[in-house]
């Protein structure tokens, strides 16, 4: 396959691929001319970091997520350690998102948004 080919069937962008490439997720063969040639363990490469990604794994999560993955010496408990410490990293963010949308929701809920100039959402990022 080349590598319109395995974007459209991984639904990965030739740049992301291209880059994946780069940093060694994946090493297609070269053809004489130089073309990329694709074969289905790359595209099942692919797919798992495509899959990985949409999860919200880093790059540094994807690539030892593939590790332990090819490794058929794995322990499971390793893997789960990997997911258990994202969630928790997940949950953080939530947590952080929460506080956000509760204070702003109360600075909104604070100003009159009339007229007047006077505006507490902007006296509060002003840090009055």
């Amino acid at each position: 396959m080349n590598i319109g080919q395995v974007a459209k069937s991984s639904g990965i962008p030739v740049k992301t691929i291209r880059y994946y490439e780069e940093i060694g997720f994946i090493r297609p063969d070269r053809d004489a001319n130089g073309y990329r040639n694709f074969d289905d363990r790359d595209l099942h490469k692919l797919a798992f970091i495509g899959r990985a990604r949409s999860l919200g794994f880093t790059i540094e999560e994807c690539r030892a997520l593939l590790a332990l993955y090819e490794d058929q010496s794995r322990a499971s408990a390793d893997v789960k350690r990997l997911a258990m410490d994202h969630l928790k990293d997940i949950d953080a963010k939530i947590a952080a998102l929460k506080s956000m949308r509760d204070t702003l929701s109360d600075l909104v809920t604070s100003c009159a948004g009339d007229d007047r100039p006077d505006c507490p959402i902007l006296n509060d990022l002003a840090g009055r």
